[in-house]
């Protein structure tokens, strides 16, 4: 009796022990490996330099863990969990420590902590300190769930995008790396499917021949067709990782995301599809909006209502003269006017929280522009970020955590919508 009980005990916990391990929505945060943020880190960047990037679930599980909106922005020097367990090692194998059947999985794990050591990631063996890591996906992921493969040097070249039937920004060999945020930027996992059968058309201004406004700061020239893009890009990764179709209309094959605060000004822009971006201001603004009303019937055809264009530009003024982001919607369009005055609101509330009594003057107003007018996706906004001749203003645009900072705005006021 005694014998047969003890057996049921035995049972009873592998199978409890196995339950918690290996169970959904089992991780437990107490056990979570704990780690500061670097300066200019995100999500997916701090998950990379624990190898932990190349799975989804990573990154759903880091927001889960820390009680966070699903937003790739970081706080510097502030603590977050990882997705990483810190589990007692009993000196025997990883196996049985685990109580894992699969070898493969354990050698992985193996694996891992010994990279860690190499990496300067941890200072200990895990065989001699008795403290193992185990990464989240190596136990909860779904076992179909395939790795992001690294970019490989050279790899961040333009995608053909001549086909249109591809719908939405390409990754490479369909994988979750895409070429046009540069190779820092490139490998972008999925955090959510929650903008699904929402597609986006995001157009920086100028490019190609037109730099179009021009600022000087400490001996520098800034372009304001550089400063639009780079913004623009950073918004296209925070739409395309919670599973948005979006499409960047003006691309540059050598300028992904960049974190430098001088941009270099360059004429080698070109549009979706590969496209030679024509001299003539009235032929570039028809050669996109001709490309964007061909997309937009192409999604219609397939069911796909849900269309908005984002035109994103640097106003040009006088020197002294300050200006917050403002924006302008197509006229007699209930749907262009309801979504700018979202974003407006979205700012105001964003500008209360860190500025306080200093506010936010940024206006909504119609304007018969070209995009707003010629582009049949009625949901249109065209938006002008700061005065790129005043010195005030300019550092909305020099500093790069200003710019990701404008981004994860428009990406918040897009998403709340």
């Amino acid at each position: 009796m005694n014998y047969t009980r003890n057996i049921l005990l035995a049972l009873f916990c592998l199978v409890f022990q196995r339950a918690v391990l290996t169970g959904q929505n089992h991780f437990q945060p107490k056990n979570c490996m704990t780690v500061v943020a670097r300066s200019g880190e995100d999500v997916p960047l701090l998950l990379q330099r624990y190898g932990l990037s190349d799975f989804s679930c990573n990154i759903t599980q880091f927001f889960k863990i820390n009680k966070l909106r699903e937003d790739y922005r970081l706080k510097s020097g502030a603590t977050y969990k990882l997705p990483l367990w810190v589990i007692p090692y009993n000196g025997k194998s990883i196996r049985t420590t685990l109580q894992l059947e699969d070898w493969q999985t354990a050698k992985r794990i193996e694996t891992f902590n010994k990279n860690a050591v190499k990496q300067g990631l941890r200072s200990d063996n895990f065989i001699e300190s008795k403290k193992l890591w185990v990464p989240f996906h190596e136990i909860n992921c779904e076992e179909s769930e395939a790795p992001v493969a690294a970019a490989k040097p050279g790899q961040a070249k333009l995608v053909a995008e001549g086909d249109i039937a591809a719908g939405g920004e390409t990754s490479a060999k369909g994988n979750r790396v895409f070429p046009i945020f540069g190779p820092k930027y490139a490998k972008t996992p999925l955090a959510s499917s929650r903008l699904k059968g929402k597609v986006f058309y995001l157009i920086s201004g100028h490019g190609g021949p037109d730099s179009g406004a021009q600022g000087k700061r400490a001996g520098h020239t800034l372009c304001e067709d550089e400063y639009a893009y780079d913004v623009t890009l950073r918004l296209l990764r925070l739409l395309v990782s919670h599973g948005a179709t979006a499409y960047m209309i003006v691309r540059d094959v050598n300028d992904g995301i960049r974190d430098d605060n001088f941009l270099s000004c360059d004429k080698d822009e070109v549009v979706w599809g590969n496209l030679t971006i024509p001299r003539g201001q009235k032929e570039r603004l028809e050669q996109r909006t001709e490309l964007i009303n061909q997309l937009t019937a192409k999604h219609l055809r397939a069911g796909q209502r849900d269309q908005t264009v984002i035109e994103i530009h640097v106003d040009s003024r006088s020197q002294d003269s300050k200006t917050d982001v403002f924006f302008y919607y197509r006229p007699e369009s209930a749907e262009s006017k309801d979504l700018a005055h979202h974003i407006h609101r979205t700012f105001l509330e964003k500008y209360l929280k860190l500025r306080g009594q200093r506010g936010y003057n940024g206006s909504v107003t119609p304007r018969y522009l070209h995009t707003l007018e010629a582009t049949t996706c009625q949901r249109a906004v065209y938006i002008e970020l700061a005065n790129i001749k005043n010195d005030w203003d300019q550092q909305r645009l020099v500093i790069k955590n200003n710019r990701q900072a404008v981004a994860n705005w428009l990406f918040h006021a897009l998403t709340t919508h």
